[in-house]
Formats: structure tokens, C-alpha cells, sequence
């Protein structure tokens, strides 16, 4: 599989679009102004505790308090808000916790009255950003995110990564970590440590001890609801976090930006810093690589399939509803099952990378076409996991149900991604809306592909605004021929004044317009 990244910047923020094999599969924006993202470190400020929740309400400064539930205080919540009070008071130097007494875990059972009152000042991790009418998502179980390995405060526990399968692998990075990491502070070995050196990992570790070193210097000083520490830019973590070596190209827009970024690939990965490539084209970066199409053509209330399917997305505030059509097109009308099974699997890989797409989260409920063999239904079920094998969000996939919903709930961090896909109409002048236009020959092209290889007509004529029958015949080798040559026979277009921009009707030999 072939990764890009391409990565726009403008004044409001950067736009990064991750590419598979030519598709676009993920869509991050990183806004200028974004003081709430995950992994921020906040010193809260306890607003209100709510027994009935077993939470607490915790000022950070945003608008709405923010949510702190007793299962994300961490086990070592205690030695966490007793640090605090020896750095505030300015009794103790140093920034690491060798001659640090832990206290003892809090009781899994226990109430969070019994660990925090109000008023405490309690240093506080963005777990999930604010979303929709709710305040950002809290947890004190600290944790400090690095390319290999991630820094866990108050700890000795080593953790490796359950995709590293191999037991050999597993032993010689835990005796490499236990070697070098600090007293009291545990270590989870990410994916990306299987098969590196001890110089690799001993950097990565330092440079997460050395911003733990930061936070703790800035902490008897912070503001209370203040920030205390920030992650890196969204752009330099989602680099350090799916960097590898499945990448060929990072195209950057801004020559500052272009310059951070290998800067920071060649210290997290020297030997892919020549990956990482300036664009230099007039053009806009996502309209040179396709990107603003694809933008277009994924977002929107429906999307398209390749085999004339489709699925039908809305969006409420308690979940996501996926609705699958075979459309008017079908692949074999003698088997209806085998037919349901084809589009189904088509739907499952498309749904799949919407979810990464849009970072769909919550619960996601698929309505697929009915079929009625057990099989088929396991068919599909082990179909859609392997599609969503590649999603790095925390996912459950339920099997289909007796009605042939499949229910999936997907780990929501920050608010979903939502494109307008619409634009103003130019006929009416902006009092409605119409499909982009940057798909309008996508669309007509595949509906002569229908009409010319399934209905087989003959003589077909294409009726469309001047302004688009002028698009479609100029050039010496203009879309018109194009078309000869892929369909084997002549379309006529006849510009039409009365047709809007992108209305578009075909006509058969007869003269019978042709109903889609």
C-alpha cells in the first residue's frame, strides 16, 4: 500500500490529507486558535462534584466546565495531587520522581468525593476535545505520547503493544526499556518499537522525560485553569504517530511549514527526510493531486458507489444511521443473494474509510441489504473488520442482527470532520443549491457507461448548458472524442440555454429522453 500526505496551509490553519493507494482516506484540520486538543495538560480547578455521576465538574477555562469522571482519575490520582502541592509550595527541587514516595491506588469501587473536593487544583489531560455542546472530556491519568514508546508518571508497570506478536521481540524491548527508563515512571512500547535499536528508543525516551521535565517546571508558576503544557501541532503528532515506511511522498504547501517538518522527520527518522518535499506548483495543492475532488465526491448526505450502489448518511446527536441501496444498477439480476453480498462488501470497504474520513464517532448503526444466508451475513461481518483493520481509533463491531443492522461504536477524541459539499446555485442566485460542479462530468460519464455497455442504445444524444457542450468539445482531442474512443460510437451533445449548469438529459435514437 502506497501513503502520501499532503499538507495545505493557509492563515486560518492546516489541512492534512492522508492518501492510500491514490484515496483519500483521512482528513485532519488543525486550527490556529485550537487550545483545547488532546493531550493538552490543564491545572483544573474542581467546579462541582456530582455524586449521582461518581464526577466532577473542573474548570479549564473553556466555556462550558469540563467533565472529569471518577475511572479517568488513574490509579495514582493521589500521588498526582500530592506533587502538586509540594511543587506549589516550592518545598521540594527536581523534576523527575526518583525520591518521589508514591501513595497508595485509589479503590476502583471507590466515590470521587473520597479523592477530590471542591476547589482543588488538579492537573488535568484533554482526553477528548470539546464536541458539539459539551466540554472537553477530562483524565488525571497523565500520559506523556512520544514516536516509540509513551511516559507514564507514577508508575513501574512496562507496557508493549498487543500487535507485536513475536515473544522474542516482546522480551528484548522490555529488558531494553526497563534499563533505561527513570524510578517511578512506567512505559507503554508503541507498534512502530518492533525491531528498533536502544539508541532509537533511549532518544525517544529522553526527549518524553524532557517534557515532562517542562510541564513540572511551569507547574508551581501555571495559573490555575490555565495550560500548563501542550502537545505538539496536530500535523507534527499525526506524523510522529503514522509516520512509516509505507510513506513515498509528504508534499507541503509553506516553505516555514515544509522546513519544521523535515526538521522534525529527520529527528524522529533521519533516513525518510528526503520524503518530505516542497510544493512549488501555482496551482493549489489539493487541486493539483485530486484531493479537492475526492473532498468533494466523499462528503454530503449521499455517496456514490463505483458499481452504481450508494449509501445514504445522516447525522443526529445521539448516533450515525448508514443506510446501503444497490441503486438502479445491479450485477447479477438472476442471484439475488449473491448480488446483496457483492454490494454489501463493495458498502463495507467505503464505510470503512467514511469513518476514518469523516472521524465518525459514538455509535454507528449500518443498515445493510438483507440477506438471508448465515453465512453470508459471517461473510460480511469478517469483510468489514478487515476493512477496518487499518482504522487507529478504538472500535467494536457488533455481528449483524436478525434485522441486518450492524452496530459499531468508534472512539470519538475531537469533533467530527464536516465538509458543505454544495454549492450556490448560479441560476437562481444563491436561493438554492446544487451537487458541486467540479463532479458534474464524473456523473455524466458514468451514466453513459450505464445507458452504452448495459442498455446497449444506439445513437445517443447529450443535452447540456452551452457553457458546458462548449466545455465538452473543445481541444483538438476534446472529451467528445475521448468518448468515441472509450464507448466506440459518436455522442452527440446539443447545447441547450434554457438547461441550468449542470442539468443534463440524454436522448435516444427516437428522440425519447432516457430516464435514469
Amino acid at each position: 500500500m502506497v501513503k502520501e500526505l499532503i499538507i495545505d496551509s493557509s492563515p486560518l490553519g492546516v489541512t492534512i490529507a492522508l492518501i492510500e493507494d491514490k484515496q483519500l482516506v483521512e482528513l485532519h484540520k488543525e486550527q490556529i486558535n485550537n487550545n483545547y486538543a488532546v493531550g493538552d495538560i490543564y491545572l483544573g480547578r474542581i467546579k462541582k462534584i456530582m455524586p449521582g455521576l461518581n464526577a466532577a465538574f473542573v474548570d479549564v477555562g473553556y466555556e462550558k466546565d469540563a467533565f472529569l469522571h471518577y475511572f479517568d482519575l488513574g490509579p495514582q490520582v493521589q500521588s498526582l495531587i500530592k506533587l502538586t502541592k509540594i511543587k506549589r509550595n516550592g518545598s521540594v527541587n527536581g523534576t523527575l520522581l526518583d525520591n518521589f514516595k508514591l501513595e497508595t491506588d485509589i479503590n476502583k469501587a471507590g466515590k470521587i468525593s473520597e479523592v477530590v473536593s471542591k476547589n482543588l487544583l488538579l492537573p488535568v489531560q484533554i482526553a477528548k476535545e470539546p464536541i458539539s455542546t459539551k466540554g472537553p472530556r477530562l483524565s488525571s491519568d497523565l500520559s506523556i505520547a512520544g514516536r516509540y514508546t509513551v511516559l507514564v508518571p507514577f508508575s513501574n508497570v512496562i507496557s508493549i503493544s498487543k500487535k507485536i506478536k513475536s515473544n522474542t521481540e516482546r522480551n528484548r524491548l522490555k529488558k531494553i526499556i526497563e534499563s533505561i527508563k527513570p524510578k517511578n515512571f512506567g512505559v507503554i512500547i508503541r507498534t512502530v518499537s518492533e525491531s528498533k535499536g536502544v539508541a532509537e528508543l533511549q532518544k525517544d525516551l529522553l526527549d518524553s522525560i524532557a517534557k515532562w521535565e517542562n510541564f513540572i517546571k511551569k507547574l508551581p508558576e501555571a495559573e490555575p485553569s490555565r495550560r500548563v503544557w501542550g502537545e505538539m501541532d496536530r500535523t507534527s503528532t499525526l506524523i510522529r504517530d503514522i509516520l512509516s515506511t509505507d510513506f513515498t511522498n509528504v508534499h507541503v504547501s509553506d516553505p516555514r511549514l515544509f522546513e519544521d517538518i523535515k526538521s522534525y522527520v529527520h529527528e524522529i527518522s533521519p533516513e525518510m527526510e528526503k520524503i518530505v518535499k516542497l510544493y512549488r506548483h501555482k496551482e493549489p495543492i489539493f487541486e493539483h493531486f485530486g484531493i479537492e475532488k475526492q473532498i468533494k465526491n466523499s462528503f454530503g448526505k449521499t455517496v456514490n458507489l463505483a458499481g452504481g450502489a450508494y449509501l445514504v448518511i445522516e447525522h443526529t446527536e445521539a448516533l450515525h444511521v448508514i443506510d446501503v441501496n444497490s441503486g438502479n444498477r445491479t450485477a447479477s439480476k438472476e442471484n439475488q443473494e449473491d448480488n446483496a453480498l457483492q454490494v454489501n462488501k463493495e458498502a463495507a470497504k467505503e464505510i470503512a474509510r467514511q469513518l476514518r474520513l469523516r472521524d465518525m464517532g459514538g455509535i454507528v448503526v449500518i443498515d445493510f441489504i438483507d440477506m438471508h444466508k448465515p453465512a453470508n451475513r459471517k461473510v460480511l461481518f469478517d469483510h468489514l473488520r478487515d476493512m477496518m483493520a487499518h482504522d487507529r481509533a478504538k472500535h467494536t463491531i457488533l455481528p449483524p442482527s436478525k434485522f441486518g443492522l450492524v452496530q459499531i461504536t468508534r472512539q470519538r477524541v475531537r469533533p467530527e470532520m464536516n465538509i458543505v459539499t454544495s454549492e450556490k446555485c448560479p441560476t437562481c442566485d444563491g436561493t438554492g443549491e446544487i451537487k458541486a460542479s467540479i463532479v458534474l462530468m464524473d456523473d455524466i460519464e458514468n451514466n453513459l457507461t450505464y445507458i452504452l455497455q448495459e442498455q446497449n442504445e444506439k445513437n445517443i444524444t447529450l443535452r447540456v448548458h452551452p457553457y458546458v457542450a462548449a466545455f465538452i468539445k473543445k481541444g483538438l482531442v476534446s472529451l467528445q472524442w475521448r468518448w468515441f474512443f472509450k464507448f466506440g460510437q459518436w455522442i452527440k451533445v446539443k447545447p441547450v440555454s434554457s438547461h441550468h449548469l449542470t442539468e443534463f438529459h440524454f436522448l435516444s435514437a427516437k428522440d425519447e429522453e432516457i430516464k435514469l
